[in-house]
């Protein structure tokens, strides 16, 4: 399982470098919760790569990729599909939605109403699609790449805490460094990376890898160590809502996913730290005036300097 799983992950991770520059740990986490069959939240301003970061890692697994443009007008049925009567068959014909894929971009998902935001809830939570009463299976794998700008608040509608829920991570891509924009001028400055890029895994390779990944030993200590931190997220003055135990467990997917593209079969504390900000944070409300999202971080940095972390051995 070692080599499989750090293979599989420097594979990826390499092949998206050709295209995306730097943000190695962003890169790392997205693959992560693609392991784990979660979906990601990209809280980023305008311009940063996160669309030719999903095209590249739908590329990259020889997915099938959508995107969707979300707007106040959009319906739901814009996203699902509908069935609309064919006059020449005389009986009505499923015209499938861009859920019906592998790798679905969600760009500027807070721009659609909340009718519109709730038509994915049961896509990314049940892994269906329920028109006219019958159910479809979207895609397998089926995995939600969501985007929304968090300075522009203008004519956005925020997403519910039980939407937030449904995400396995909220990820950030930020601004390049000096030195990554100048690499990333030399590396679009007469080709187009995405363009060439090849696939270095399929569908069937992911299944594999995530059938594996799901074997990786969690220790008592470290599942203890996990649940101290969740009930510490709970507890608080200005915390209206804390940790659910879903988040609970999406930390659990994603440990297992993350020492397993580290080339390890047992998950270690020093995993649990690296994830619980990106995948616990955007779980937890705050009250009015305590800082958003910056807020909701500081808290779990808190969290994590507060509570000792475990030192038995921790594999099998």
């Amino acid at each position: 399982m070692e080599n499989n799983g750090k293979a599989f992950g420097d594979s990826l991770s390499s092949n998206i470098a050709k295209v995306i520059v730097g943000k190695e740990q962003t890169i790392r986490l997205l693959v992560t919760a693609l392991l784990a069959d979660g979906h990601v939240l990209l809280e980023d301003v305008p311009g940063t790569g996160k669309t030719k970061l999903a095209k590249t890692l739908a590329k990259s697994v020889s997915a099938e990729f959508a995107r969707i443009q979300f707007t106040p007008d959009l319906l739901p049925s814009d996203i699902t599909g509908l069935n609309i009567y064919d006059r020449q068959k005389n009986e009505f014909v499923l015209r499938k939605g861009p859920v019906f894929t592998n790798i679905l971009l969600a760009d500027e998902i807070n721009r659609a109403t909340p009718r519109t935001q709730a038509g994915l809830l049961e896509c990314m939570e049940e892994r269906q699609v329920t028109i006219d009463g019958e159910s479809y299976v979207p895609g397998k794998p089926f995995f939600v790449i969501a985007t929304q700008n968090p300075v522009e608040t203008t004519g956005t509608f925020p997403l519910p805490e039980a939407q937030m829920d449904r995400f396995m991570m909220r990820l950030s891509m930020g601004l390049p460094d000096r030195a990554e924009e100048l690499a990333i001028l030399d590396k679009y400055m007469d080709r187009e990376p995405l363009a060439e890029l090849e696939s270095v895994q399929t569908l069937a390779d992911l299944e594999k890898a995530r059938t594996e990944a799901a074997g990786v030993f969690v220790h008592p200590c470290v599942r203890e160590y996990m649940v101290d931190i969740v009930e510490a997220t709970r507890k608080g003055e200005e915390i209206i809502l804390g940790v659910s135990p879903r988040g609970n467990l999406a930390l659990l997917r994603c440990a297992k996913a993350y020492a397993y593209l580290e080339g390890r079969d047992y998950v270690t504390p020093d995993d649990i730290r690296s994830l619980a900000i990106p995948v616990l944070a955007h779980r937890i409300v705050l009250g009015y005036g305590c800082g958003g999202t910056e807020g909701t971080v500081k808290r779990m940095e808190n969290i994590l300097a507060s509570i000792p972390v475990p030192t038995e051995e921790f594999g099998r």
